[in-house]
């Protein structure tokens, strides 16, 4: 079971969720909430990577605006959600990721005993809405191999060919086919700007991995999800 550690950002101290593998852990995760802050579904999506071998960091995104932010999933938690990312921006969340992988590579490297292989890329990020922008971003600008579900305020972003000519780190995109927020040309624009990039569909909707929402959740579209972000990251974190 994880715990509540604070992690020193530059944006103040911040709350995260640390999971951690019961044995050395193969490489660390960012994961990346949606707009209801580090919940008790986004924490159980950290215990379930940790489950899987990974030292895992689960930042309460939202604690330089707002501390302690846990929203429910209602037309109030939404408001308050898209209130509260509006503040803390984009540059902010990705310094919080920065941070975030900066303590998982001290952790990950402790655990092999300072012996990882010099340039390893031991860090990765997986995140969901509003953090599966932040993820895809965290590949393309920081360098982390990234895994980012239904994210959509991508599409704003795959028009800047200075951000997608050369992007740093591998990043995959699942999508739901019934999303209402995330357009087919979207996801096409995806693969037009990203070409070297895999991106799936599913008969979901938008939030399908969400298990604790039953209007959202699709069993099997998130196992296959999940198995192909485990395939991803065994790939690229090493």
């Amino acid at each position: 079971m994880g715990q509540w550690i604070q992690l020193d950002t530059p944006h103040g101290t911040v709350a995260a969720w640390q999971a951690l593998a019961g044995t050395p852990p193969r490489a660390g995760l960012v994961v990346i909430q949606e707009i209801f802050g580090a919940n008790p579904h986004i924490r159980a999506v950290a215990e379930g990577y940790a489950a899987e071998g990974y030292a895992v960091l689960a930042p309460a995104f939202f604690d330089p605006v707002e501390p302690g932010v846990e929203l429910g999933y209602d037309a109030a938690g939404f408001a308050r959600g898209r209130e509260l990312a509006g503040r803390l921006g984009l540059d902010a969340a990705l310094a919080i990721v920065r941070a975030a992988a900066e303590r998982l590579a001290g952790i990950v490297d402790a655990a092999h005993g300072g012996c990882r292989e010099a340039g390893a890329a031991g860090i990765g990020t997986v995140g969901y809405c509003w953090g599966g922008t932040v993820a895809m971003l965290s590949a393309l600008r920081l360098g982390l191999p990234s895994v980012s579900y239904y994210g959509a305020r991508n599409a704003g972003f795959l028009d800047d060919p200075a951000l997608v000519a050369a992007p740093r780190a591998p990043v995959m995109f699942h999508f739901g086919e019934r999303d209402a927020s995330i357009a087919p040309e979207a996801v096409a624009a995806h693969r037009r700007a990203l070409p070297a990039m895999p991106v799936f569909t599913y008969p979901a909707d938008h939030a399908f991995n969400r298990d604790v929402d039953p209007k959202a959740y699709h069993a099997p579209s998130a196992a296959l999800a999940r198995e192909r972000s485990l395939a991803f990251f065994a790939e690229h974190l090493r």
